[in-house]
């Protein structure tokens, strides 16, 4: 992998598209390899972007076409005063399907990203072949996943979410790059991997235009019932192949859920990390990319083009 080049250049072809109004940043790149394998479509965490997969796009696309998109209020993406829920970002990501690529895929995400891609699986059962989720969310289960180590914090910044000056004031302080360091050491075990680059990717969007507005409505939708459904309703309907990804450092989402979440489908294929946090992705890029890879070759069906 070479992770000397810039950012840009790992994570392939950079495009924009109109959605609803609205500026939507995707990036691809296709594989010139001949065998009819599904395209990837990779999904960013909650306060990530596509930049997060540029340590795995690069040797994804040497079997794969791979897409990755930033969601709507995320990344390059347009900081939309709008009502957030995980069922607008999976209309997004259908209509992204429908317009760029109109055949099953693979659908990949990372946290809150897992969550949309399990609830596009779902919905809509023939865009997907199978699906890869890293650590995943369970809004329902809000209060029982949220670390002792932040709920303080969480409770404080809640109390503030009824004053948007408040909060667009608190996000001035959360996007300067020693806070943003400080929190990304909490979801990474592997300090190392929290560097200038990653520093510089998670903190750039936050001074976009209207990112106060956004990060304003995301915080009101994460509080709302409506803001996603529950796990435990959702993975039983499934029958895909399924690779569930968890870092059992993660100080995000606590581990002990993947084996709850797993005994709820049999098509769900359990892989724990010792010693890895919330993105295995990008923590350990190199013990993640030989995992995913393998598991496509195993269990998602391809034919050689002729």
């Amino acid at each position: 992998m070479q992770q000397n080049q810039p950012w840009q250049q790992r994570i392939g072809n950079q495009r924009e598209w109109i959605w609803r109004g609205w500026q939507i940043r995707y990036s691809y790149m296709r594989t010139n390899d001949q065998t009819s394998r599904p395209p990837l479509i990779l999904l960013h965490g909650f306060g990530a972007s596509i930049e997060h997969w540029r340590n795995n796009i690069p040797v994804l696309k040497e079997k794969y076409t791979v897409y990755a998109l930033d969601l709507l209020g995320f990344g390059a993406s347009r900081k939309a005063d709008t009502n957030y829920t995980v069922d607008l970002w999976v209309e997004q990501v259908r209509d992204f399907w429908l317009t760029m690529i109109n055949q099953p895929v693979i659908l990949v995400g990372n946290s809150i990203g897992s969550l949309v891609c399990l609830r596009a699986a779902e919905t809509y059962p023939d865009m997907v072949q199978g699906l890869v989720m890293l650590s995943l969310p369970d809004v329902s289960l809000r209060q029982e996943m949220l670390p002792k180590l932040i709920q303080p914090l969480v409770n404080t910044v809640e109390n503030l979410v009824a004053s948007p000056l408040l909060i667009k004031n608190l996000l001035k302080l959360l996007r300067r790059p020693r806070v943003i360091k400080n929190w990304a050491k909490v979801a990474y075990e592997d300090t190392t991997a929290v560097n200038d680059e990653l520093v510089s990717i998670l903190s750039a969007p936050a001074y976009d235009d209207g990112s106060g507005e956004t990060f304003y409505a995301l915080f009101q939708g994460v509080k709302k019932s409506s803001f996603a459904p529950g796990v435990k309703q959702m993975l039983p309907q499934l029958n895909i192949p399924i690779l569930l990804i968890w870092g059992l450092k993660d100080r995000m989402i606590p581990p002990s859920l993947a084996g709850r979440f797993a005994q709820l489908n049999p098509r769900i294929e359990l892989v724990e990390l010792p010693g890895v946090g919330h993105c295995p992705h990008d923590e350990c890029p190199d013990k993640f990319n030989h995992i995913f890879l393998d598991w496509l070759e195993r269990s998602i069906d391809f034919k050689e083009s002729i």
